[in-house]
């Protein structure tokens, strides 16, 4: 295949996003979860507290299905939400030690699907491909160029 006629990155990124969601989904599914559940767990992992809007936007779904995802978690018992001391009209959603025990239990399987994707990466590679994703998620999150 030519230079002029090979996969587009783009193309390629969406290739291992499928290839990752396709292994995820097999890792969480017997935990009685979806990847996107487990997306919207790690958020909240990472920055508990937060509200059903700002997980939507970092779980790349829209507000209405996170609102179906957050009753389904709740209902299951890993996340709970509670009133902001600070803002009585806004709600926040907080992971429950439950929570917190499934995503342990999830760990190990998710690290080693990222070891095999990225076996054949140093960790100098790893850390490059990183900065690279950074990089292009921010300039798509600049307003578009507009088109004449």
């Amino acid at each position: 295949m030519t230079a002029e006629h090979a996969p587009r990155i783009l193309y390629q990124v969406k290739q291992v996003e499928l290839a990752v969601r396709g292994r995820l989904d097999a890792v969480v599914r017997p935990h009685g979860i979806t990847v996107t559940q487990y997306t919207a767990l790690t958020v909240l992992e990472q920055h508990p507290e937060m509200s059903s809007a700002q997980l939507a936007r970092h779980a790349f779904v829209s507000a209405q299905a996170m609102e179906g995802i957050v009753r389904a978690l709740e209902g299951a018992g890993l996340i709970e939400r509670a009133r902001d001391p600070q803002n009585r009209r806004r709600m926040t959603i907080s992971l429950t030690p439950a929570g917190v025990a499934l995503l342990a239990a999830c760990r190990d399987d998710v690290d080693r699907i990222e070891g095999e994707a990225f076996a054949s990466l140093s960790a100098q590679q790893r850390g490059q491909l990183g900065r690279w994703l950074q990089e292009a998620r921010r300039a798509l999150e600049q307003p578009a160029a507009p088109v004449d």
